[in-house]
């Protein structure tokens, strides 16, 4: 294959995914903005925005990158099915360590409020918000993944070339959005 080719074929398998997440980005910024009164109830929660979505992005990519792998080596076939334990050990890890990552990084942020001698709304409140919508984006994200990936490849697609994409801007819209929700079930619970 001749450089032009391979480019092409770049192209070819990009540019429709690549159009969608710029609109996902926008509307994530959208929703973001929508979260004015949860942001001024939540002191701290918009120090953790960054670092829950650069996790979902991280963690479901991983995601991604390892279905794409299997399925090259034949490891996994390109279809959702309940007893493979294969994939079901990847999305519970990917699920552990987007619960846990989401808890660290709250608690992180917490206490660098706490040591700058900023306004901060409690550590169980943070946490709150950052577990919850960290168990329910990863249903989420870990759906999208595996249905992109999956999809991809039965279509004759590279999955490597999809993944990335698609869940970085799958995790932004989802992690706004989840983030959103779980603010607002933790505020009504009494948190805050």
């Amino acid at each position: 294959m001749t450089v032009r080719e391979v480019a092409v074929e770049a192209y070819r398998e990009t540019l429709p995914v690549l159009l969608p997440s710029a609109v996902g980005g926008l509307f994530a910024g959208a929703v973001l903005g929508g979260m004015e009164a949860e942001l001024k109830q939540v002191t701290g929660l918009i120090v953790l925005v960054p670092a829950l979505l650069a996790t979902r992005g991280n963690v479901y990519g991983s995601l991604g990158a390892r279905l794409g792998s299997a399925l090259h080596q034949g490891l996994v076939e390109p279809e959702f099915t309940l007893g493979d334990d294969r994939l079901n050990r990847a999305v519970a890890a990917s699920m552990a360590n987007g619960v846990l990552v989401s808890a660290f990084a709250a608690t992180l942020a917490f206490a660098l409020l706490v040591a700058l001698g900023r306004d901060v709304a409690g550590l169980a409140t943070l946490v709150a918000i950052a577990v919850l919508a960290g168990l329910v984006s990863g249903v989420l994200l870990a759906t999208a993944v595996i249905s992109v990936v999956f999809l991809g490849y039965r279509r004759g697609l590279n999955p490597d070339t999809l993944a990335g994409p698609v869940v970085t801007t799958t995790g932004d819209v989802v992690g706004v959005a989840t983030m959103l929700f779980a603010a607002r079930v933790v505020l009504a619970a009494g948190g805050g």
